[in-house]
């Protein structure tokens, strides 16, 4: 065997070795990621999130080992750009930030480093070319990973913020108008105060009287106890929409029923569903108890039901809640599956292609992107699109400005949460979010 032939074969054992350590190799990549201070959003995701595409990309690696010194195929080389796009794209969903996804990196390549490192330690009658092809390829990786993930990550935050300038555009032609009917709003609940102040005010006058003959007096009393519950309540409501008004969004804990939630949501939309000709239906145990803010967790349920419910034209939507996927203790989840066109698979699929039919800079973006995002199972991404074909979005072109921001603003709430978000969708057949929320908090972590 000559040498050539000789650095071939142990190249192929160090890819052999490099896959039968890859649970080791992870674990140490988590654990790594962990005790980085720095990064914080990776210590709420489930192992099988956590590792999103980056056994596909260890698979390329290990692949480039064995076939050289032939470079790889267009096609490997193409799948490997878009598991790196696509992990940028997942980060960006989960909440991290552009710094953790690139800190995240560095702790893998020191990983793979330190596994490279002690792999020549123990094998000293490797051929020198075998670890300078090793290194090499290592950095390839990790440096087309970085840019890969980053720049995906970048361009999506810029498709978001777009979608934002434009409905902030929108939003401000409609300041005046909103003030207008703010004042008025104020002014009749001064004019309804002051009458309840005024009756109020004749009562207490008329209980004064001695005279007062005893019905008359009951009669009063009832008018009192009517008059101040009403004062009450106008007070609330005042107290209520200054707090809205001054934009305030705090995550208010509690325990509660989320089958009750629920039930009631369901009932509340079921109007809407009836007046389209659909189905609306609950899916899940009859009572689950968590912690967690009732109040955002509805306007989560209820903007992905109102979107749902638009999007179908026969068939209908179903809500449903219970354990996670993975059975894990400590998360619960949340689904909404509806029989509707689907949401076609591509690179930014399934969740920005929703943000990016509110904006013409997200069209942009779209006509940019591949036809067909890598076919990945669902437990090794937070994300599962069907792939097996590409028709038009009819949703995207149907949609007006101020609708991408809806799911943008599901987003935000889920990040408030804790929460992370899951799609598949699959074209004609429907769409499936499910948001995987905690049981519980760390009251030491509660935030704004």
């Amino acid at each position: 065997m000559d040498r050539t032939q000789k650095s071939d074969a142990q190249l192929t054992a160090l890819a052999k070795h490099l896959a039968g350590r890859r649970t080791e190799i992870l674990l140490a990549w988590r654990t790594s990621v962990d005790n980085d201070r720095e990064l914080t959003a990776a210590s709420s995701l489930p192992r099988t999130q956590f590792n999103d595409h980056i056994p596909s990309l260890l698979d390329a690696f290990e692949k480039h080992l064995q076939v050289w010194p032939q470079t790889e195929s267009e096609a490997s080389e193409q799948q490997r750009t878009e598991d790196a796009a696509s992990h940028g794209l997942q980060r960006w969903q989960q909440g991290y930030r552009l710094r953790e996804v690139t800190r995240e990196w560095g702790h893998l390549q020191m990983c793979l480093a330190d596994e490279l490192g002690t792999y020549s330690g123990e094998h000293p009658e490797l051929e020198p070319s075998v670890m300078t092809t090793a290194w090499r390829a290592l950095a390839v990786l990790c440096s087309e990973g970085v840019s890969e993930s980053t720049t995906q990550y970048f361009q999506l935050e810029k498709v978001e913020a777009a979608g934002h300038v434009r409905d902030l555009e929108k939003t401000l032609t409609e300041v005046r108008d909103l003030e207008r009917r703010r004042t008025e709003l104020f002014r009749q609940a001064a004019h309804d105060l002051r009458g309840n102040v005024g009756v109020v005010r004749n009562v207490t006058t008329g209980l004064t009287q001695s005279t007062l003959p005893p019905s008359m007096r009951d009669e009063f009393l009832r008018l009192l106890e009517r008059s101040v519950l009403s004062l009450n309540s106008m007070l609330d409501d005042v107290m209520d929409l200054a707090r809205l008004q001054a934009g305030y969004e705090l995550r208010n804990l509690r325990t509660f029923d989320v089958a009750s939630l629920f039930n009631d949501l369901l009932g509340d939309m079921q109007p809407l569903a009836s007046e389209r000709r659909l189905f609306l239906k609950a899916s899940g145990s009859a009572s689950l108890i968590v912690e967690g803010d009732a109040v955002k967790i509805r306007r989560i349920a209820q903007n992905l039901l109102l979107n749902a419910l638009k999007y179908t034209l026969s068939g209908g939507v179903t809500l449903g809640w219970g354990d996670s996927r993975d059975n894990d203790p400590k998360r619960w989840m949340i689904s909404i599956q509806d029989t509707g066109p689907g949401i076609h698979a591509g690179l930014g699929a399934p969740l920005v292609e929703a943000l990016q039919g509110a904006t013409t800079e997200s069209r942009h973006v779209d006509e940019q992107q591949p036809n067909n995002a890598p076919d990945s199972s669902a437990a090794d991404s937070a994300v599962s699109v069907d792939t097996r074909s590409n028709p038009p979005d009819t949703r995207a072109g149907q949609q007006s400005r101020g609708e991408g921001i809806g799911l943008s603003i599901v987003k935000r709430l889920c990040e408030l949460l804790d929460a992370s978000i899951e799609v598949e969708s699959t074209p004609n057949e429907g769409t499936t979010f499910r948001i995987v929320l905690p049981r519980h908090y760390n009251a030491a972590e509660e935030k704004r």
